[in-house]
């Protein structure tokens, strides 16, 4: 049996008598180039809207005045007069609270504990601040990638659930994953769960 670490109570009790093949704490809830994706993604929507604010607002930042054309007349906009220029003040705010959505979750995801996991001859438990998952190996589709070394190394999961996501190129279908990053004993515990999906597959 892999444990590396000790596990919660909690953990303990759903288990109960069952044998425990190995116990790990994932150090992060997403792998760290998912995160980084996201922080580049908002960071370049944030910049390129950003271009646009300097280009029609950036006078009015430093106190002075800009002047546009509105229905066809000139208007003039200053820090003392924003109201000729409110719809695109809400119009920038919109894509600048979009790019905010897409890099803080990304920042944070950085720092985000993956919980603790523990796996059985019948199911993978999960657990994270009071939180617990239990899924059974028939849940997982096979499909695993590991990356790293055994000492450190981290496990990608795919499931059999799903949902659809949207696209440029249309709808996808986008398996759920489950993560265990810079975890011990990688390579070990990832023939472990191969070997119970195996077992499971047909059930």
């Amino acid at each position: 049996m892999i444990e590396t670490i000790q596990l919660p109570e909690e953990m303990l009790i759903n288990i109960g008598s069952e044998s425990k093949e190995f116990a790990v704490r994932s150090r992060r809830k997403v792998p760290i180039g998912a995160s980084i994706g996201r922080i580049i993604f908002g960071l370049v929507w944030l910049g390129f809207i950003s271009i646009f604010i300097l280009l029609f607002l950036g006078p009015v930042f430093k106190g002075e005045s800009t002047t546009f054309l509105q229905n066809g007349e000139e208007t003039t906009v200053s820090a003392d007069n924003l109201k000729p220029a409110l719809f695109l003040i809400i119009f920038f705010g919109i894509f600048v609270a979009i790019g905010l959505f897409l890099l803080i979750p990304g920042i944070i995801s950085l720092f985000r504990s993956g919980g603790y996991f523990a796996g059985t001859p019948t199911r993978l438990v999960w657990y994270k601040k009071g939180a617990l998952k239990t899924m059974d190996w028939s849940q997982f589709t096979g499909n695993i990638e590991i990356r790293g070394t055994n000492t450190r190394g981290s496990i990608s999961m795919e499931m059999k659930t799903g949902k659809m996501v949207s696209g440029k190129g249309g709808s996808r279908y986008v398996p759920d994953m489950v993560f265990m990053i810079a975890i011990p004993s990688a390579y070990e515990i990832e023939q472990i769960c191969r070997r119970r999906i195996e077992e499971h597959h047909d059930k």
